[in-house]
């Protein structure tokens, strides 16, 4: 039985990762994949541009490592948890993350945590 493709669901100011964004970040997953070997995250930091290029990067991609933006990686396809060593390695936390995606400074966003009690 022939079934009709399925319509990408939509989650409102979500990018929902399924395989179109899995082609589309699959260079940046696999790069930050390679940084379970300590050897590799050594050379990452040693050299992020040459290290980009070695798993052919695209130039977004590239910005998005640069930026220090989850975001923006995540817009280039990374899954998070493939970024979450990239993130960190870059000297990133879960509160710089919120931040990035409330729009707010880190400060703000460590104070709006404050103020709901969390």
């Amino acid at each position: 039985m022939m079934t009709e493709p399925q319509t990408p669901r939509a989650i409102s100011g979500t990018i929902v990762f399924d395989g179109a964004e899995a082609m589309k970040g699959y260079a940046l997953n696999k790069m930050c994949y390679s940084f379970n070997d300590a050897a590799n995250r050594a050379a990452f930091l040693a050299d992020e541009n040459g290290y980009c290029n070695r798993f052919n990067l695209s130039s977004g991609q590239i910005e998005a490592v640069k930026s220090r933006n989850a975001l923006s990686m995540i817009r280039a396809g990374g899954n998070i948890y493939y970024l979450a060593k990239l993130i960190g390695m870059l000297g990133l936390n879960v509160q710089d993350i919120g931040a990035q995606q409330t729009g707010l400074s880190v400060d703000d966003f460590k104070a709006k945590l404050l103020q709901a009690g969390l």
